[in-house]
């Protein structure tokens, strides 16, 4: 796994492809955090967060990246399959930042669909270890 000082370097080239009228109200920035931060929606430990849009009238408007989250669940990968994860997270991010910027949710309904998906899988998979342990 890249250190989190080399993926503070991708994070910076990868921010810099982006248009700069992406940046409109982005008051804080990009952070890159160190923490693996678990998603609260995780049933079984499983369930990584690895980018966060926030948006508040005391804070501004900043997107999070964490990298123990990254680290977690791609820290075997090479450097450039991990810079792509990378990408498309801090793309993600971005979506959700122009999206609000509009006034729309597309996003946030996609990955509310996403975690729907993830609960319901997960349910199975009990279901299913619960059969195997009674028997």
């Amino acid at each position: 796994m890249i250190t989190i000082e080399e993926m503070e370097e991708m994070l910076d080239e990868l921010a810099a492809e982006l248009p700069e009228q992406f940046y409109r109200e982005l008051n804080g920035g990009i952070l890159l955090l160190p923490e693996a931060r678990l998603s609260p929606e995780a049933l079984d430990n499983d369930l990584y967060t690895l980018g966060e849009y926030h948006y508040s009238y005391s804070m501004g408007r900043y997107i999070t990246i964490y990298y123990g989250s990254f680290k977690a669940l791609f820290g075997h990968l090479p450097p450039e399959e991990l810079k792509a994860e990378l990408r498309g997270t801090l793309r993600h991010e971005f979506t959700h930042h122009l999206e609000s910027l509009a006034g729309e949710k597309d996003l946030e309904i996609e990955d509310e669909r996403q975690l729907a998906q993830y609960r319901y899988r997960a349910k199975i998979r009990r279901r299913l270890r619960a059969r195997r342990e009674d028997r």
